[in-house]
C-alpha cells in the first residue's frame, strides 16, 4: 500500500470539511492531517501489527472520501435489515440513525431532555456545544498523536453523536444507534463522544450494517467515552457488515474515581475487522469490564488489540474475549495489562479464549503483563482448542444430530461473553446471528 492517497482524501479534502467550521475546528483537523502525513504506515515488523498484513489487506489509495450530506430517514425506505433492527429498538431513552456516516434522525425521551441529557449530531454540536467538543472531542482519549489511523480519522471524520449525560441523572433504557453504509468503494470517518458526568449512568448500544460489496470500503470510526466520579458507563459495539468491508474501530474508554465503565465489542462481520481498545482507569476504586465476542467464517480476519492502562490505586479490571472461527477464518487478540507505578491494589484479569470449527481456521493469542507496582493480582490466560469431542457425544448419545449437538457447544461457549452484559434485545439478536450461521 502506497503512503498516498487519492486527491479525495487529501489536505484540501481537510480544508474543504472545516471551510464552514470555527477556527478550533479548523486547526485541530490540520493539525490531525499533518500527523498523519509524517507518521508512518504500520507494517508488520511493528508487534500490534504483526498479524495484520495492510499492505495486502487495504487498499486505501482506491478509495475517495465519502463526504457527508443532508440526509432524510424514512421507515418505509429503510433496508430491510436495518427496518428489522430498528423494529427489535423500540426499548430505549433515546435513537440516532445514520446512514453512510450522516446522522439522518435523532429522538430522545422528552423527560431526559428536561432534565439536560444531550443525544445529537457532531455536526449540530459544533455550533451547539462548542465548549463540551472543545474540550473533550480528540483531546484526550483518542488524539491524532495516538497513531496513524487515529489522526486520519480526527482530520477527516464527517459526522458523529454526541451524548452528554448531566450529573446524577439516571437513563434506565439503553441509548441505541442503528447505522448503515450502502456505498461501496468509499472512505468513511464518523465519531462518537460520550461523557457521562459525576454520579450519572448510561447504556449505549451501537450497531453497523451493510450489504456485501465487490469494491473494498472502509469504516474507520472513533469511540471516545468518559465516565466521571462515580458514573456506571455501559458501551455496546455491534458489527455485522458485508464482505467487502474493512472495519477500523479505535476506541479509548477513561475512569475516574469508583465509576464503572463497561464495554463490549461483538464482531460478526467485515472482511477484516481491528479494533484497538484503550480502557484507562485514572481514578481510585475505577473498575472496567471489557467483553469480546467474535465469529468468523470463510476468509473473515479479526484483530482485537486491548490495554488495561492501570494508573490509580485500587481499581480494577476483568477481560474476557472469547471467539469461534470457522471455514479459513482467522482470529489476533493481543492484549496488555499495564500497571503503573503506585498504581497499588490493582486487580486485573485477561483472558481469550479461541474455538477452532475447522482445520482451516487459525488463531493468535498474546496476553501481556507490564508491572510496576509490588502489591497487586494479575493474571492472564489464553487458549486456542478445537471442539471438545465429548461433550458432542453426550448430547448426541441424547438424540440430538452432530450439527444440533455442535451448535449447543458452541453456543455455550460462546455465551459466557454475552450473560455478563445482558442488556434486552443485544443478547438475542447476536445468538440469533450466530445460530443462523452455524446452520448454513
Amino acid at each position: 500500500m502506497t503512503e498516498g492517497v487519492t486527491d479525495h482524501i487529501s489536505r484540501k479534502a481537510v480544508k474543504a470539511l472545516s471551510a464552514q467550521e470555527p477556527e478550533w475546528l479548523r486547526d485541530r483537523r490540520l493539525h490531525a492531517w499533518s500527523v498523519y502525513e509524517r507518521t508512518p504506515m504500520p507494517t508488520r515488523r511493528l508487534e500490534e501489527w504483526r498479524y495484520t498484513d495492510l499492505s495486502r489487506m487495504l487498499k486505501l489509495d482506491r478509495m475517495s472520501l465519502l463526504p457527508w450530506s443532508e440526509r432524510r430517514f424514512s421507515t418505509g425506505d429503510a433496508p430491510t435489515a436495518l427496518s428489522s433492527a430498528l423494529s427489535s429498538d423500540q426499548e430505549a431513552s433515546g435513537h440516532v440513525v445514520d446512514l453512510d456516516g450522516s446522522v439522518a434522525h435523532v429522538d430522545l425521551d422528552a423527560e431526559l431532555s428536561s432534565k439536560g441529557v444531550i443525544l445529537t449530531s457532531l455536526r449540530e454540536a459544533v455550533g451547539e456545544h462548542r465548549r463540551l467538543l472543545e474540550e473533550f472531542l480528540a483531546t484526550q482519549a483518542v488524539p491524532s498523536e495516538s497513531g496513524k489511523f487515529q489522526a486520519l480519522n480526527a482530520a477527516l471524520w464527517t459526522d458523529g453523536i454526541l451524548l452528554h449525560v448531566p450529573s446524577g441523572v439516571r437513563i434506565e433504557l439503553p441509548v441505541r444507534v442503528s447505522r448503515w453504509i450502502s456505498e461501496p468503494g468509499r472512505a468513511l470517518f464518523s465519531r462518537t463522544l460520550i461523557i457521562a458526568e459525576e454520579g450519572s449512568s448510561v447504556s449505549f448500544v451501537d450497531e453497523v450494517q451493510s450489504p456485501n460489496f465487490e469494491e473494498q470500503t472502509l469504516v474507520s470510526s472513533a469511540v471516545e467515552v468518559f465516565a466521571r466520579a462515580g458514573a456506571q458507563v455501559q458501551f455496546v459495539s455491534l458489527q455485522r457488515m458485508g464482505r467487502g468491508t474493512f472495519h477500523l474501530s479505535q476506541q479509548c474508554t477513561l475512569a475516574d474515581n469508583d465509576s464503572t465503565l463497561d464495554t463490549m465489542n461483538v464482531s460478526l462481520g467485515a472482511t477484516v475487522a481491528r479494533v484497538d481498545l484503550n480502557v484507562e482507569l485514572r481514578g481510585t476504586g475505577a473498575n472496567s469490564n471489557m467483553l469480546g465476542l467474535y465469529f468468523g467464517e470463510d476468509d473473515q480476519h479479526f484483530d482485537h488489540n486491548t490495554k488495561q492502562d492501570h494508573r490509580a490505586p485500587h481499581s480494577k479490571s476483568d477481560l474476557l474475549y472469547k471467539g469461534a472461527l470457522d471455514g479459513k477464518a482467522r482470529a489476533v487478540f493481543r492484549g496488555i495489562i499495564k500497571v503503573h507505578r503506585g498504581a497499588q491494589q490493582t486487580d486485573a484479569y485477561q483472558t481469550n479464549r479461541n474455538l477452532l470449527l475447522s482445520e482451516d481456521a487459525r488463531a493468535e493469542s498474546l496476553p501481556n503483563l507490564e508491572i510496576e507496582a509490588d502489591d497487586v493480582r494479575c493474571s492472564h490466560g489464553a487458549s486456542v482448542g478445537q471442539l471438545d469431542q465429548e461433550p458432542l457425544f453426550y448430547l448426541m448419545s441424547r438424540g440430538l444430530s452432530r450439527p444440533q449437538a455442535e451448535r449447543l457447544v458452541v453456543m455455550g461457549f460462546l455465551g459466557e461473553v454475552l450473560s455478563r452484559l445482558p442488556l434486552r434485545g443485544v443478547v438475542e439478536r447476536v445468538s440469533a446471528i450466530i445460530e443462523e450461521r452455524l446452520r448454513a
